[in-house]
């Protein structure tokens, strides 16, 4: 239930702030950005010693180095600006950190990406 209100109550923020609603993205794009997001964190988990991010491969180079071409990709295709992405970047970030096993479920299909990127 949660994550379903998420996106109305960052909509709401954003009313309430002034701040420009985020762009939609297609799927491509949205796939980019969530296999982004997994990446770096689990990186962070990897460089913190998480026995659960170990099982899958590190995250340093490759995974950095998607996430910044992603990113910037992004932003050459929205023709958005560093605030944007990073709110897009957070907004991931919690819909994937809000349920733990949201990271298992997806790296498999982003480690398929990865490896397509060339990477």
């Amino acid at each position: 239930m949660l994550t379903f209100l998420a996106p109305i109550a960052l909509t709401l923020a954003q009313a309430t702030t002034g701040a420009p609603p985020l762009p939609k993205l297609t799927l491509e794009q949205s796939s980019a950005l969530r296999c982004s997001v997994a990446f770096g964190i689990v990186h962070r988990q990897q460089a913190d010693g998480d026995a659960a991010a170990a099982q899958y491969p590190a995250m340093a180079p490759r995974g950095q180095e998607f996430f910044v071409r992603a990113t910037a990709r992004l932003m050459d295709d929205l023709g958005a600006d560093r605030e944007t992405i990073m709110a897009l970047v957070k907004r991931e970030s919690a819909d994937l950190l809000d349920t733990p096993e949201r990271i298992d479920e997806v790296m498999p299909a982003c480690l398929m990406m990865l490896d397509a990127s060339g990477l």
